[in-house]
């Protein structure tokens, strides 16, 4: 699968985004080492704390399938209508989420942070250093 491919999925998501109150649909696709794709939008609630990021539900819907590794590539992608035009990264509660699955399958996948006509590609690795994880309660 291409990055553009995977971009095209999370932007397929978020067409699926249940967010009234921020107006800001989010998408996220999980690339996973054997092909198969994940992907989850973000759901907000009326409770604002309650809300839930598209790459918590990507991760949950993987995980409730029992994928517990082999992440190999994330792409994000907000509204292409918000923002000064830098792409979105991973908040900080879904860099832990995203870390936690990686480190079940040590990897160290790629972030692609999408906005309109920008891409920019860093690691888990660099976007949360020296992450809690499994390995941080043996």
């Amino acid at each position: 699968m291409t990055d553009t491919d995977l971009i095209a999925a999370a932007r397929a998501a978020a067409v699926q985004s249940y967010s009234p109150y921020s107006g800001y649909p989010v998408g996220a696709a999980l690339l996973f080492a054997d092909g198969s794709v994940v992907t989850g939008t973000n759901i907000e609630n009326a409770s604002y704390g309650l809300a839930l990021c598209a790459e918590t539900v990507a991760v949950a819907k993987a995980m409730a399938d029992g994928v517990r590794g082999g992440l190999v590539k994330v792409a994000v992608t907000g509204p292409d209508d918000k923002g000064a035009g830098d792409p979105i990264t991973p908040c900080g509660r879904c860099r832990q989420v995203l870390s936690e699955l990686a480190q079940l399958g040590g990897t160290d996948p790629a972030i692609l942070c999408v906005a309109p006509g920008n891409v920019r590609t860093v690691r888990m690795s660099e976007l949360l250093p020296h992450a809690f994880g499994p390995a941080s309660l043996k």
